[in-house]
């Protein structure tokens, strides 16, 4: 406990479930995604990558217990949390800090976890996504559907250093509706600084799967998440890794803004598909091109891992 917060215990609730939140820096979302599932959930674990703000003190007083874990990847400290953090409770659900449960979807998870029969291991969520204030209805973002919610020691964490989804290791997966959102209160400052991050993780991806540096992991391909998440990834490999730099990014963006009709999404819209949908995906492609170019001397597995390692600054071959 930190000196000086007092704690604010968590409510009785009548699911046995434990909600997991990994942080680093979040203390402008973390009491409101606690509150979210305030009366829900048993349990609110959080794990943080040593934050520098009030993150630890805010959650801690909200009610939830805290963990600091040296962050490498979010598949990686999230499957540190259900390997390490003792988890009791017969159901875990991830929620990122700057998600929050609508009251309907709560309603809805009180509900229905006690009476499902024991094949049905995990819950399947359709996330909304709000963009400067508007909820992003168009252009193949909504629903997206995650699996968020299973049997505890059902499910892992495919390790990947961008783009993870649970994979349930048995039983079957339902879907449950009700309001479950994504609504990151940082400008677009944050948002290209965050996505410029993301592009070098996804990029490390293309080039791990081009020279085989993983190994042999656990993916959406080999089953276990939801069917949405596996039928992207493998249009993904087919078609859109296929094209050229420059119209792999425009056909994607098109193909959003035009036939999926992003345009419907207004102002607000037009600036999220032409940032998240174009520039983000060029962004990717320019980065594996310049990776590419850098690794063109190395010879084996060990020194491309290295180099790689040095470009990005990531704790590559530590984890992924």
């Amino acid at each position: 406990m930190t000196e000086g917060v007092v704690a604010v215990p968590m409510p009785p609730a009548s699911v046995d479930l434990t909600v997991v939140i990994l942080t680093y820096n979040e203390a402008h979302h973390i009491e409101r995604a606690i509150a979210s599932v305030r009366g829900v959930a048993r349990a609110v674990l959080v794990v943080d990558s040593y934050s520098t703000d009030a993150t630890v003190a805010l959650a801690q007083a909200a009610g939830a217990t805290v963990l600091q874990h040296r962050f490498t990847s979010h598949a990686a400290q999230l499957q540190w949390a259900l390997d390490h953090a003792g988890i009791t409770t017969d159901w875990t659900m991830r929620l990122d800090a700057d998600e929050l449960i609508e009251a309907d979807l709560a309603e809805a998870i009180v509900a229905t976890l006690p009476t499902l029969p024991p094949e049905v291991s995990g819950i399947e969520l359709d996330r909304k996504h709000v963009f400067m204030g508007r909820w992003i209805r168009h252009g193949g973002r909504y629903p997206l559907r995650l699996l968020r919610l299973w049997r505890t020691g059902h499910a892992r964490v495919e390790q990947r250093w961008m783009d993870e989804h649970i994979l349930l290791e048995r039983g079957a997966s339902i879907v449950l509706a009700g309001g479950f959102a994504d609504v990151n209160l940082g400008d677009l400052t944050f948002f290209t600084a965050k996505h410029n991050g993301y592009a070098t993780r996804e990029a490390v991806e293309v080039i791990a799967a081009r020279h085989a540096l993983f190994g042999t992991r656990a993916t959406l391909s080999r089953g276990g998440g939801p069917k949405q998440a596996r039928g992207k990834r493998r249009i993904k490999a087919l078609v859109y890794d296929r094209l050229p730099l420059w119209a792999a990014p425009l056909g994607y963006f098109l193909y959003r803004y035009v036939v999926q009709r992003g345009f419907l999404d207004g102002r607000a819209g037009l600036i999220y598909h032409v940032l998240q949908g174009f520039w983000y995906r060029f962004l990717v492609g320019a980065k594996v091109v310049e990776f590419e170019r850098a690794l063109a001397g190395c010879t084996t597995r060990e020194a491309r891992i290295a180099k790689l390692r040095a470009l990005t600054g990531l704790p590559i071959g530590e984890a992924g």
